[in-house]
């Protein structure tokens, strides 16, 4: 894709959704104005409030590699379509209220394809096998995306459809890497609750894909380390450049705040 079609793709974490005020939205409507947007919304703080369930160590699996992800069952997917919606609802409304259209769509509706999933996960210091119904995203159809122009965004829910025609979980960061490199984003944008990546506690303004990545296997943690990881697979996509941080869409461009990722550090 290239000209008024390349959009930009803004990840907005499930964490922070709630901290995002009416400022934040105002500048988010005034970028998408000029621009073609994809966002990407994650759920986990809007799943906690459904159900206690979602906040206990449980709810978490961790695999042979150490990878972490959500136990996933048809009844979870249920349920992430029922925060997802009313997410959405609100992220639309906001956006219409300020002169952008949107659009809702799902990312099991043929934009995100997933691969099989693991099958090995440790349980009270076993590992066992267990159906988890995620998958690593194997390919995004930018075709799905009809109508990328400025004033009209999407919002993806980012789950995914595996080969054998179920409907998976996927993470919420790598998902927007893939929409980014699949329609030729230069930007992909990661809002968060944290301000930069930190490294040793200092904030890091500026990082090469090669250091962002030996981070990530000796420092980084949780949800950070999804992030770097996204951020690795958006770079070997085509993507320009990831930012990542807590402030408004065109601060975080303009490389006025947060952590700018690119595949050589800028000099």
């Amino acid at each position: 894709m290239s000209g008024a079609s390349t959009p930009t793709v803004v990840k907005l974490g499930g964490s922070c959704l709630d901290d995002l005020d009416g400022a934040w939205w105002d500048d988010l409507a005034a970028y998408g104005r000029e621009h073609p947007l994809v966002l990407v919304h994650g759920w986990s703080k809007p799943l906690k409030r459904l159900s206690p369930r979602y906040s206990e160590p449980s709810a978490v699996l961790r695999d042979r590699y150490g990878n972490q992800s959500r136990w996933t069952t048809p009844e979870v997917i249920e349920d992430i379509r029922t925060v997802s919606a009313a997410l959405a609802e609100d992220v639309l409304g906001r956006l219409g209220r300020r002169g952008v259209t949107a659009e809702r769509l799902l990312g099991s509706d043929g934009l995100v394809a997933a691969g099989e999933a693991e099958r090995w996960w440790w349980r009270e210091k076993q590992l066992v096998e267990l159906e988890n119904l995620v998958g690593p995203i194997t390919g995004v159809d930018p075709g799905a995306l009809k109508n990328l122009q400025p004033g009209h965004a999407y919002l993806v829910t980012p789950l995914a459809r595996d080969a054998a025609g179920r409907e998976v979980n996927t993470d919420a960061d790598r998902a927007a890497a893939a929409v980014a490199g699949a329609t030729g984003a230069a930007d992909l944008v990661l809002v968060t609750d944290v301000a930069h990546l930190l490294i040793d506690g200092e904030p890091v303004r500026e990082i090469g894909a090669e250091a962002a990545a030996a981070f990530r296997d000796r420092g980084a943690t949780g949800g950070m380390r999804k992030k770097l990881r996204a951020a690795g697979e958006a770079l070997d996509g085509g993507v320009r450049r990831v930012v990542l941080g807590s402030a408004s869409v065109t601060d975080l461009l303009a490389g006025r705040t947060g952590t700018v990722i690119t595949r050589t550090p800028q000099t």
